[in-house]
């Protein structure tokens, strides 16, 4: 039996005899004592319980923040945890001089009324603060994204994030460690310590699987794709397990048990983003966050769907691979991806497939994969020429928000007449699903008012949408008709390949910062 290694505050840590689905939260708070990392919502939503894993990239270290209340605890393995207590210096602690800088930003800015969400702030600041070296207000904006504060308000955080720099460059370099040099930091003294917890990683890093077992399941964690294949194929009821931003709630909001597990996060081959027979490959364990930077940089018409997708830590931790095979008729990734024409590469044992990606969907949750079959890649067709792209969320919020309609767009044009037409939405249907009919309505026909009228018509022949919580029939079927209305007056006269709407540009009033459209 193996046991799950970690760095913790520069020690290596051992734990074994543990229910594979414990929480990296219940670890902490329990186990550890550490209570500084607290519970809110158990879903991943409010960010109180923020952490930030490290974890080789290459030859250098990378930091993400994730939700610890639905991280299971083997996710840890051949990471170093950080969480806020690692932050401040043992000595001094209690202290301004024994702060982080982060710490001390949010402390001299007054970022902190009740202290409850501070320690999740502190930590998706501190992945930030590592990550980029000069954030602009949208990216600060963005990286608090997934934390919310029911009683300071925002602007006194957003001000600590422009401080904490300072105060981290106001260290002299000497004195300066891995923890709190900020990005771009020459020190040598930080340099050299954060090579020495990149040794450390190195040396509990897995050259191969390894099992947890446990009376409530057990967990399997291969390490290349062709012992993840045997495994699935030996054992076909056994859930698979990537970044846990779903089946984390089936514990902490449902309690139900998973049985065994089959985790694909450390299979190498799997991790890559790569070019493919004109196609952009995304192997299945690529993260929302890389995945998306990857097809934002082929498509940047998606960037605000994306970025509106989740919060960064569910992000980080989810895989886009994860969001197409939950089928849920509300993941906003599959609707573009569907307008895109993905296909996906299946496998089961030594034996591939590939499948058009609506074609997965047969009903609600229920998909085409067949027993002991996986998804081993997710095709993204590059970018045709004259192609025309757009992808809408209609929800209640903009960030951490459930779509009532996701729509996209992708329509190629040859001198005004529409030559293929690709259409999508999310929230319509009991699955992510083609508007045929309306594509059909628009296709060899001229991108022009009376076309568009026909196209919207048509999407009554496509979807006998239901009413919810979220949004009435009524309204999902006017708003899936006004997005394509919207889409062509965007669209219509504009070259194809640029973004539909204005760039946002910053306009600062008094202490207020607005976002207008340019």
């Amino acid at each position: 039996m193996s046991s799950i290694r970690y760095v913790l505050d520069g020690e290596v840590r051992t734990v074994s005899r543990v229910e594979p689905t414990r929480t990296v939260l219940q670890h902490l708070r329990e186990d550890l004592g550490r209570t500084g990392t607290k519970e809110g919502c158990a879903e991943g939503d409010c960010g109180a319980c923020t952490v930030v894993l490290a974890e080789l990239d290459g030859a250098k270290l990378r930091y993400r923040a994730v939700n610890s209340c639905i991280q299971f605890l083997p996710a840890l393995d051949g990471r170093a945890l950080l969480t806020v207590e690692s932050l401040a210096e043992r000595s001094g602690h209690g202290t301004a001089a024994g702060l982080h800088p982060v710490q001390r930003a949010l402390a001299e800015s007054h970022g902190t009324q009740c202290g409850f969400c501070t320690p999740g702030f502190v930590m998706s600041l501190f992945a930030l603060y590592k990550g980029q070296p000069a954030p602009d207000r949208k990216a600060i904006t963005d990286t608090l994204a997934g934390n919310l504060c029911r009683c300071t308000g925002y602007r006194p955080i957003v001000d600590a994030a422009w401080t904490m720099y300072a105060l981290g460059r106001s260290i002299p370099t000497s004195e300066q460690d891995w923890l709190r040099a900020p990005a771009g930091s020459t020190s040598r003294a930080a340099a050299a310590s954060e090579a020495a917890l990149a040794r450390r990683l190195r040396a509990i890093r897995r050259r191969r699987g390894f099992v947890l077992r446990h009376p409530a399941g057990t967990f399997h964690a291969p390490r290349t794709v062709a012992e993840l294949a045997a495994l699935r194929e030996r054992w076909p009821g056994a859930r698979l397990l990537a970044g846990g931003t779903d089946l984390g709630l089936w514990v902490t909001k449902h309690y139900r048990p998973l049985g065994d597990l089959i985790a694909v996060g450390e299979v190498a081959e799997l991790r890559q983003v790569s070019m493919e027979d004109g196609c952009l490959a995304i192997g299945a364990v690529v993260s929302l966050t890389d995945a998306f930077d990857a097809l934002a940089h082929h498509y940047p018409e998606l960037s605000e769907l994306f970025r509106r997708f989740g919060s960064p830590p569910i992000r980080n931790a989810g895989t886009l691979a994860g969001n197409v095979a939950n089928g849920s008729p509300i993941g906003d990734s599959i609707p573009a991806l569907i307008a895109l024409g993905a296909r996906l590469r299946l496998r089961r044992g030594m034996a591939r497939r590939e499948l058009a990606l609506e074609a997965l969907y047969l009903g609600y949750q229920e998909t085409a994969l067949e027993p002991g079959e996986f998804i081993e890649t997710v095709l993204v067709p590059l970018r045709p020429p004259g192609l025309h792209l757009a992808a809408y969320k209609v929800s209640k919020r903009f960030d951490q928000d459930i779509s009532a309609v996701c729509g996209a767009f992708a329509l190629t044009l040859a001198h005004g007449v529409v030559r293929a037409a690709r259409i999508a939405f999310g929230g319509m249907a009991a699955t992510p699903k083609r508007a045929t009919a309306c594509e059909a309505a628009l296709s060899g026909q001229p991108w022009g008012e009376a076309t568009c009228v026909q196209g919207a018509a048509a999407l009554a022949r496509d979807y006998a949408p239901i009413s919810d919580l979220r949004a009435s029939a009524g309204y999902r079927a006017t708003v899936a008709g006004n997005l394509l209305r919207r889409f062509y007056l965007e669209t219509a006269g504009q070259e194809p390949g640029r973004p539909c709407r204005p760039p946002v540009s910053p306009l600062r009033v008094g202490d207020v910062q607005l976002e207008v459209a340019g």
